[in-house]
């Protein structure tokens, strides 16, 4: 790949200035592997006066559940919708997390419109039937998450009041509760370790919307040793950040809020355990961090920064503006906060591995907001002499940007533009370190199946979104079908799943990408944001199944796999 000299000289400064400043440098994608169908070439890398040009226009109208082809162009889709339900309830996270009990054949749905743990007949998933939903409001005025093993339920539910500690509810599969303890301040993801002894959750910790309260996060964890009989307060460990106050992280973990500490900051977010049960993974979305959490010395063991993604590398492009005239997927001088959201486990030759939706994140409250456009930066002259052509709205002006993050030096500008999210998916070994990401894969699909609705959300026009997340990277789940396991992962805004064959996580392969939202009405499931992976012995088909809440749409959806 050519460069014009200016360009390597900005990239050679960049590097002094980052080098200088301690801050870690990037991380690299690694090379993308071949896919199970073909991918569009990668544009060039923008040079210092680029023309802008959009795709050419399609040659084939879109379908409204566009299907990706299995491997050996077998007739029938790798995801298949099965079946749906319908809360009747948009807009309102009516379906938000699932779980799935295969003892009773039940799945469980948190309706935070009703503030409700709806419980489903799933014996039949093409017809699922609601049973009863269980009011929560005598635990708190918020039902976050739900999880089930070993024929035992959790629900997360928070208090009324940001810094006021939530509960943890259990259920027996048909709806009757059994116990409650007390959590940290927003509890939102809750999950069992593999053999039911250990209920772990993440406890956000969020600020209300002021900021003039901002409690600390904390991860519960729940000893279940002793039967649910005899549960009290004195089996719950809660595990706090305080001990990170006064000791030295790495400078590249996200503090920043207002006068916050490290525990304030520090958000956890969502949680996965190792097959061993020893060890948990827990995001902090907008830290971009993960910490590490010592399951049998209930002890965080360690705060990970994950480091960003080099939108100017190779395959590492995106379309950066909703404002360009279409279709524009290319290299920006942009570092990509990954800030995952949903995170999953699991194993291969013997490691274990960690895949991440990296959905990214701003806090943006009316107390306070870190949010601006790459337009309403001041850029460094000596980093960007080429900032008026940056700054742009068919170029980089559009693209939200950070005031929190970027200044290395503290002259008071910008060194460095850093953007939310990575549009990826990504694979990390259990030290937090990058195994693979998906670079710009996901962008380049859309734009190739779909690109009447590239980059859209709703009803809006296409494009809607390239300037704020892309398709938005939410969900994420992975199951093992004949041997060979597989990540699913969602897309908030464009309501689609993608999958990939990540048996080699060096080196996973695209599998199909599927949807069941009809973007020319807007209608069907609309912003996947909890999946759940059945395994086939464990389904009421006998075949692997994929549950998915949609969030906007307020419907439960199960999906055939048909490897």
């Amino acid at each position: 790949m050519r460069f014009r000299p200016s360009l390597l000289s900005l990239l050679v400064l960049i590097s002094l200035i980052l080098t200088a400043c301690a801050v870690p440098p990037p991380a690299q994608a690694a090379p993308l592997p071949p896919t199970a169908t073909a991918m569009p070439e990668p544009t060039a890398v923008p040079t210092a006066e680029p023309t802008i040009e959009p795709t050419a226009e399609p040659t084939a109208e879109p379908t409204a559940t566009p299907v990706a082809e299995t491997p050996g162009d077998q007739p029938v889709a790798f995801l298949a919708p099965l079946g749906s339900y319908a809360t009747g309830i948009a807009d309102a996270s009516a379906s938000e997390i699932v779980a799935y009990d295969p003892g009773s054949q039940h799945i469980f749905s948190t309706n935070a419109a009703n503030n409700t743990l709806d419980i489903l007949d799933a014996q039949d998933p093409s017809n699922l039937v609601l049973l009863l939903s269980v009011d929560m409001n005598p635990y708190g005025a918020g039902i976050n998450g739900v999880a089930a093993s070993h024929g035992l339920v959790a629900a997360a539910v928070a208090a009324e009041e940001a810094d006021a500690p939530g509960q943890i509810v259990f259920l027996n599969p048909d709806g009757a509760v059994l116990a409650n303890v007390e959590a940290g301040a927003l509890p939102d993801m809750v999950t069992f370790t593999p053999d039911g002894m250990t209920v772990l959750a993440a406890n956000e910790g969020e600020p209300n919307g002021d900021y003039t309260v901002d409690p600390e996060g904390s991860i519960t964890l729940i000893d279940l040793s002793g039967g649910i009989e005899s549960l009290s307060q004195a089996n719950v460990t809660q595990l706090s950040f305080a001990a990170y106050n006064d000791a030295g992280i790495d400078p590249a973990i996200r503090i920043f809020g207002p006068n916050a500490t490290v525990a304030q900051d520090l958000e956890p977010e969502y949680i996965a355990v190792s097959a061993d049960g020893r060890t948990a993974y827990v995001t902090l979305q907008e830290a971009n961090a993960l910490a590490v959490v010592d399951i049998a010395a209930r002890e965080i063991a360690a705060l990970v920064s994950l480091g960003f993604k080099d939108h100017n590398a190779a395959d590492n492009g995106l379309d950066a503006s909703d404002k360009d005239g279409g279709i524009n997927i290319r290299n920006w001088p942009v570092l990509g906060m990954y800030m995952p959201d949903s995170i999953a486990a699991f194993t291969a030759d013997g490691a274990t591995y960690l895949v991440t939706a990296n959905e990214g994140d701003s806090r943006d409250y009316d107390g306070y907001s870190e949010e601006t456009r790459v337009a309403d930066l001041t850029l460094d002259p000596t980093a960007y002499p080429d900032a008026e052509m940056l700054q742009a709205e068919e170029n980089l002006g559009r693209l939200k940007t950070t005031t929190a993050t970027g200044d290395s030096d503290g002259d008071g500008d910008v060194d460095q533009i850093y953007s939310y999210g990575a549009r990826s998916f990504t694979i990390w070994d259990s030290q937090g370190a990058l195994v693979w990401d998906s670079g710009d894969q996901f962008e380049r699909i859309l734009a190739e199946r779909i690109p009447d609705f590239f980059n859209a959300q709703g009803g809006d026009e296409m494009d809607s979104r390239s300037d704020d997340k892309g398709g938005e990277p939410e969900a994420v789940a992975t199951g093992v079908i004949d041997g060979r396991t597989y990540a699913f992962i969602g897309l908030e805004r464009m309501s689609g799943i993608f999958v990939y064959d990540v048996s080699n996580p060096t080196a996973p392969v695209f599998i199909d990408y599927a949807s069941n939202w009809d973007p020319s009405t807007d209608a069907g499931d609309i912003s996947p944001e909890g999946f759940k992976f059945v395994a086939g012995e464990d389904s009421p088909t006998g075949s692997p199944l994929l549950i998915v809440a949609n969030e906007v749409s307020g419907t439960l959806s199960v999906w055939a796999i048909n490897p």
